[in-house]
Parts: C-alpha cells; sequence; structure tokens
C-alpha cells in the first residue's frame, strides 16, 4: 500500500469517528439532571448552625485521633523504655540478633502497664462523664489532663520545667502553679528529662560489657592474635554474664520501679 492510500485511509477513520460523535452529542438530552449529594445524620436536614458546630468539633476530634501514636511516645513512660532497651541492645552487640519490633513491643506493653493508674483515672474522671453526658467536653479535657500531668511533673526535673517556663515568659506569672502549668510547657520538660534519665541508664549498662570488651581484646592483643575481632569472644561472656545476673529481670524491675 502507497503512502498516499494510508493517508485516505487515515483521513476516512478520523471523519467517520467525527460523525459518529457529533451524532452522539446530538442524541444526547439536553437537560440532563445531575443528582445533587447532600450528606445528612439519621436522615436530618443539618441546617442548624449548632448542628455544623458539632460536626467540626467530630472533624477535630477524628484529626487528634492521627497525633495519638505521638502522645504515646512523648506523654508516657514510652521514650526512656524504648531508649534504654536500644542502649541495652548495643552494649550486648547483638544488633541484628534482637528485632526491634521485639523491642518496641515490650516497650508498648511496659508502657500500658506503668502507665494503667493514670489511665484509669483519665477513664473514670473524664472519658465515662463525658460519655455519658454529665460533663462538657471542656471539663472533660480539663479532668483528663490532670493526672497525666501530675505524672509527668513527678518525672520532670525542676531546671528543665523552668527552662521552657522562661522561654514561654511564665517564670514571672504568679498564678502559674503545679496544678495548672500548660501541657505545651510540660510535655518537652518531660521528654528532655526522660532523654537525660534513659541515657544516664545507658551509661551504667554500658559499664560492665565494656570491661569485657576491654579484658577480651588485651588478651587477644597479649597473644598476638591482633586480626582476631574481639567482638567474637567477649559476645559469649557478655551473653553469660546478662544470663547470670538475670537481666531482663533486672532491668525491667529498675525501669518500673524508676516510675513508681
Amino acid at each position: 500500500m502507497s503512502k498516499k492510500k494510508k493517508m485516505l485511509l487515515i483521513i476516512a477513520l478520523v471523519a467517520v469517528f467525527s460523525c459518529g460523535l457529533t451524532f452522539i452529542a446530538q442524541a444526547a438530552p439536553d437537560n440532563i439532571d445531575i443528582p445533587k449529594v447532600n450528606i445528612t445524620i439519621d436522615g436530618k436536614s443539618q441546617s442548624s448552625p449548632t448542628e455544623y458546630v458539632g460536626n467540626i468539633k467530630l472533624l477535630i476530634m477524628l484529626t487528634m485521633l492521627t497525633l495519638l501514636p505521638s502522645f504515646i511516645i512523648m506523654m508516657t513512660s514510652f521514650t526512656r523504655i524504648a531508649v534504654v532497651l536500644s542502649f541495652l541492645k548495643g552494649a550486648l552487640g547483638v544488633q541484628q540478633s534482637i528485632p526491634n519490633q521485639i523491642l518496641v513491643g515490650l516497650a508498648l506493653f511496659l508502657t500500658i502497664f506503668i502507665m494503667h493508674p493514670v489511665y484509669t483515672q483519665i477513664n473514670n474522671n473524664a472519658l465515662k462523664p463525658y460519655m455519658e453526658g454529665t460533663v462538657s467536653q471542656e471539663n472533660a479535657i480539663e479532668e483528663g489532663s490532670k493526672p497525666l500531668r501530675e505524672f509527668m511533673l513527678k518525672q520532670t526535673r525542676q531546671k528543665d520545667l523552668k527552662l521552657f517556663l522562661e522561654a514561654a515568659g511564665m517564670d514571672k506569672d504568679e498564678n502559674i502553679t503545679m496544678d495548672n502549668v500548660p501541657l505545651r510547657v510540660v510535655v518537652p520538660s518531660f521528654v528532655i528529662s526522660e532523654l537525660k534519665t534513659a541515657f544516664q541508664i545507658g551509661f551504667l549498662l554500658y559499664i560492665p560489657f565494656m570491661l569485657i570488651d576491654l579484658v577480651v581484646a588485651s588478651i587477644l592483643l597479649s597473644m598476638g592474635m591482633m586480626m582476631l575481632p574481639p567482638v567474637m569472644i567477649s559476645l559469649p561472656f557478655k551473653l553469660l554474664l546478662f544470663v547470670m545476673v538475670d537481666g531482663w529481670y533486672l532491668l525491667v524491675k529498675s525501669m518500673i520501679l524508676s516510675f513508681m
């Protein structure tokens, strides 16, 4: 087939396709009723401003639920426990042997155990009355934040709290007490205090295992075995020491008692 015939065939197909589209457009009705979308709750139209405000509050609450993991990490005992377990993993030198999922799961369930009294107070003083409609949303938030604020302030150093009070310009406000310190000041103070405590515990964890590394490295160097990695020899001794002193029991007990 020559090029001229191919061009004529393409032009004919385009013409037929254009005619078909024109016919469909002419056959379509002029007035098409587009259905209107109306979202209602319980079949009632939402024309009242009060209902709109309630729906906006519900949307805000659902949005805040997406920040729940951050609240669990930053406002509970999870930070200290997770950092200490990470230090333990590095001190033992078993980065590949203990999966991170196991340590995170252990930290999460220890957090639930330690924070259970606080959760109980929040449930009894805020959630239940709010669900029963006996208190307003503002009062429920205020009553629910009191046990959490009290827990965080017990673990927060005065120096760290004073830092954020001065940064927020509240250090000279006589109305600010331990009972009404804003959470925006308490939370960062609590977090840096928890990090400092976790680093102190991690330092104490490193000392016995570091001594084992030094002894093994000195023995290998005195024997002229400089090509043999000391980690391969010290790891079994570290695990033996940790098992003999019942390390998991002592570590978990110490962390639980540190919050009591």
